[in-house]
């Protein structure tokens, strides 16, 4: 299955953009972990704005970026979001509540903890009608997120943005699920190659078991390791210019999901 990138976003720790991240992305610049600055919703309301929590707000950042360097209006592509969990300081806050006396969860919390939460602030902040899917795959959800977006496009869409996201949980529920950074990215994918296009990917189901694709960088491997959607690590770097040029982004009941990337 073929596709083309016209762009890609990304906010981590020590990775603020895109642009500013390219070049350690593709080993030309040591990668200096740094914390990240909590991302503003800009695109929606000031009373929706209020309601969201970080991880929406991590989802809109990047998606915003990627559309914004595609050029393309924000209302004017399908979307699929995956997240391995959703906003973990909401569902530790109703968790909270439900083992505590007073049981009456917050309307907003209940809202917010809801998987397609990110899904219907981007509807409200782009005014978009087109078709939006949630998705969710425990720690190869970037992967399944990706051959979501892909088989649309082989289907019925000529363009579609892919927003991955995950969020750090608190205590006690980080002991359980240990997600110990943010990371949001973002890719505008099309059916059909344009003059914005920057890679040409190339999607493989294979039912042969692979070893898959690590970072060079220690930083950048641990925090591969340390947030499900950061598995789109080695796919960003090969985007970005950096080796290898197949990547293999997960593994799954024996089988295994590679990309060929040919940078333009």
């Amino acid at each position: 299955m073929k596709l083309f990138v016209e762009s890609a976003a990304i906010q981590a720790p020590g990775l603020a953009g895109w642009a500013a991240s390219r070049a350690v992305l593709a080993g030309e610049k040591v990668y200096e972990p740094a914390p990240l600055a909590p991302p503003v919703a800009d695109l929606l309301p000031a009373v929706e704005r209020r309601r969201t929590g970080s991880t929406v707000k991590l989802a809109l950042a990047v998606g915003h970026e990627a559309l914004t360097s595609s050029g393309r209006p924000a209302d004017s592509v399908a979307t699929v979001f995956v997240s391995s969990g959703n906003d973990g300081d909401v569902i530790n806050d109703i968790c909270l509540t439900l083992a505590g006396p007073d049981r009456q969860v917050s309307p907003t919390r209940f809202h917010n903890s809801v998987h397609n939460a990110p899904s219907g602030y981007w509807g409200i902040a782009t005014h978009s009608h087109h078709p939006s899917t949630s998705l969710c795959g425990f720690d190869w959800s970037f992967a399944i997120g990706l051959l979501e977006a892909t088989a649309q496009l082989q289907v019925d869409r000529h363009e579609v943005l892919l927003i991955a996201y995950d969020t750090p949980y608190p205590e006690p529920l980080r002991g359980k699920r240990p997600v110990a950074e943010p990371f949001g990215a973002a890719l505008l994918l099309t059916r059909e190659r344009t003059s914005r296009a920057i890679a040409e990917l190339e999607i493989t189901m294979d039912a042969q078991a692979k070893e898959i694709s690590r970072m060079r960088d220690t930083g950048l491997e641990r925090l591969r390791t340390v947030n499900p959607c950061a598995r789109a690590l080695p796919l960003l770097a090969a985007l970005a210019g950096a080796h290898p040029q197949v990547v293999t982004l997960g593994r799954d009941a024996g089988q295994t999901l590679s990309v060929a990337v040919h940078a333009f």
